[in-house]
């Protein structure tokens, strides 16, 4: 028996809107996906025999209860909670933040399927510190030095 509790990164009801925000599931479908989460369910002892799902709250994309109904009949039959993530936006991100009544309605409807759902807290939103937007500042001034180097500029570099 495997004792260790899965997490997985889902973040939507159906493989059009899932291509679309999760690049890889053009390799491994919502199918596939969940096959070998139930594989894993099949083999472990961990989280009480649940998986953990985590779903990003998209506005406008992945958050309104059409989605909420088509996720909680994708997961009918796999034993797992919902971790439901207000996305944490930065500067030029394709997306925005779900409203909390957008999230409140979505998490209502899985409920009603009798799925956990937790809504997950943001923390460092208000300085730009939350999860993702740190990196996109890392990946904004990544662009800026490769952009330097193809125009043949000079890039400091500071010795530690």
């Amino acid at each position: 028996m495997i004792d260790v509790a899965l997490a997985i990164s889902l973040h939507a009801p159906n493989d059009e809107i899932r291509d679309e925000i999760v690049p890889i599931n053009k390799k491994y479908n919502i199918e596939t996906f969940l096959a070998a989460v139930r594989r894993y369910l099949e083999k472990s002892n961990a989280n009480q025999g649940r998986v953990t799902i985590e779903y990003v709250m998209l506005d406008h994309v992945n958050d309104g209860t059409e989605h909420a109904h088509q996720l909680a009949e994708l997961l009918k039959d796999t034993p797992c909670k919902i971790n439901l993530i207000p996305w944490n936006p930065f500067p030029g991100a394709p997306y925005g933040r779900s409203s909390n009544s957008r999230i409140d309605r979505f998490s209502k409807v899985l409920m009603s399927y009798g799925f956990t759902t937790i809504v997950r807290k943001t923390r460092g939103d208000d300085i730009d510190a939350a999860c993702g937007q740190l990196a996109g500042d890392v990946i904004d001034r990544t662009k800026r030095t490769l952009r330097k180097r193809m125009q043949g500029e000079a890039i400091d570099i500071k010795a530690v």
